[in-house]
């Protein structure tokens, strides 16, 4: 979880890791710089239309989109996040959650304020639902990113935190240059975006994992402020890429916690997705707008493990509980352990070469 990513916090990150501390643009509010944005259609009287997510917003010149993050200048949209990291920290890529992505490994994360979500239960609320003249961010390019991620030996850049899709250029730019020296890129996302940009950061990334929040549009509505058909389309795309791809559901209380909701939910993963996508059902707590709602019973959790796997889907976690033997990879040919946790430290590994140790059963994933 990110708290208060504050300016000196950032910066005495950067200070203990590489012993330097970039220079901080007292002017962050004035938003001089930018970038032009990728995706976008210019309209007519100098009014343009964002085409990088499903909202499609219509933005008159000198206002924003819905992301608080795009800003139409005189006809032309720009981001206001290119190059202004809000969080940047290293952690295990477990937390991510992926758990059939290089595990064992660390990442450099990153990410900018700003969403094109309104989630009742973020977590990170104070950035993802932030202006950029709201936060303190340090400047660091594309570049830096990467020299960063070499310095600290760190095989994986990622993209998180808030919704990497708003800073997507940015997020770009650092997949490019992070693959042309070997470093590797994942994203965690909520998948509001259009096919045709997704399609293309597919292909400059490694991994991905998807928020799909829940499974009927009145949720997506009720709880997120978007839509569900755009998210499953979103998965489908990643897919069929051949990018890696994992999917948390997030399981509220009293939201999107009935059975058949998650038996379909999971029917659906199997015959659109496959029945190897790692699926993580992860344990809520209150946050921001829903103080009141209660955290997931564990037996919920369980419930919709049991569901997943009749279903047919090989590989199935609960999250959020530290300790549980579901949170444990097991083979689903001869069920013996082959990843062994304790919240997001591995303790075992028995995958060789991408088989299980075991039985030699091909196991689904990014091992090495």
């Amino acid at each position: 979880m990110v708290r208060g990513c504050l300016k000196a916090g950032l910066a005495v990150f950067l200070l203990i890791l590489v012993g330097t501390i970039p220079a901080v643009d007292s002017k962050i509010g004035q938003h001089s710089g930018g970038r032009e944005a990728m995706w976008y259609r210019k309209l007519d009287n100098h009014v343009v239309q964002c085409e990088l997510c499903p909202r499609r917003c219509v933005i008159p010149s000198g206002k924003r989109g819905f992301c608080r993050v795009r800003e139409n200048r005189n006809g032309v949209l720009y981001s206001l996040v290119y190059g202004r990291p809000c969080s940047i920290n290293r952690e295990p890529i477990e937390k991510a959650p992926f758990f059939h992505f290089l595990p064992g490994r660390e990442r450099l994360t990153l990410a900018t304020v700003g969403c094109n979500q309104r989630c009742r239960y973020c977590q990170n609320w104070e950035i993802s639902q932030a202006k950029p003249e709201d936060v303190p961010a340090e400047t660091m390019s594309p570049e830096e990113v990467v020299a960063l991620a070499e310095r600290l030996k760190l095989p994986v850049i990622c993209f998180t935190y808030t919704e990497p899709v708003v800073f997507y250029e940015y997020m770009y730019d650092i997949a490019r240059q992070a693959r042309s020296r070997g470093i590797r890129t994942a994203v965690v996302s909520g998948g509001y975006v259009n096919p045709q940009p997704l399609e293309s950061l597919c292909r400059v990334v490694d991994a991905i994992k998807i928020d799909l929040k829940g499974f009927t549009p009145e949720f997506y509505e009720r709880v997120c402020g978007s839509t569900l058909a755009p998210v499953l389309s979103a998965c489908r795309t990643v897919a069929q890429s051949g990018v890696h791809l994992e999917l948390v559901n997030l399981v509220v209380p009293g939201f999107n916690d009935d059975s058949t909701t998650i038996r379909r939910m999971c029917e659906w993963i199997r015959d659109s997705l496959g029945d190897t996508i790692p699926v993580h059902f992860t344990r809520f707590h209150p946050d921001y707008k829903l103080l009141n709602s209660p955290a997931t019973p564990v037996a919920t959790l369980e419930r919709a493990v049991r569901m997943a796997r009749r279903t047919g889907l090989k590989y199935v976690y609960v999250g959020n509980v530290p300790g549980h033997p579901d949170e444990n990879t097991y083979c689903p040919d001869c069920g013996k352990k082959l990843i062994g946790r304790q919240g997001f430290t591995v303790t075992e590994n028995n995958i060789a070469n991408g088989r299980c140790r075991f039985c030699g059963c091909r196991i689904s994933g990014v091992w090495r």
